[in-house]
């Protein structure tokens, strides 16, 4: 990872290390987060429910959007889904950030099989709470 602020905030990320959710590489405007899916992660159709496949987005959403420094949040998302994922399958989510403008930022996050399959799409629009807005 090389950057201690982001180390910092993945060792108090509760969510993702209960998860089993590793946080792989971050720089500048992007993200990388691997999670395996658990027998305990499946809904009643014996597939990766949404809402983990949703979180696992969202995280790597949250450290490209913190990457710059100043606190930043979400303050909306969506994702669709595509393909299901089962028990053992590996995920990757790869977060790309598409623009910022002031506090705003529109990031998005492809969630992959460890074959290359994509399994979701998510796009988060994140909001800077501290710090001054960037101005270029």
């Amino acid at each position: 990872m090389g950057n201690s602020r982001i180390a910092a905030l993945y060792e108090r990320d509760q969510a993702c290390q209960s998860l089993g959710i590793a946080l792989e590489e971050v720089s500048v405007g992007r993200a990388s987060m691997r999670m395996r899916v658990t027998a305990s992660m499946v809904n009643g159709h014996g597939m990766a429910h949404g809402g983990f496949l949703f979180l696992l987005a969202d995280a790597a959403f949250s450290y490209a959007c913190n990457s710059y420094g100043p606190v930043t949040v979400a303050q909306a998302a969506q994702v669709t889904f595509l393909a299901p994922a089962a028990v053992d399958d590996e995920l990757v989510a790869e977060a790309v950030e598409r623009v910022r403008a002031g506090r705003n930022g529109i990031y998005d996050v492809t969630v992959r099989q460890s074959t290359g399959k994509v399994v979701a799409e998510f796009r988060g629009q994140s909001f800077v709470l501290a710090g001054k807005p960037r101005t270029d």
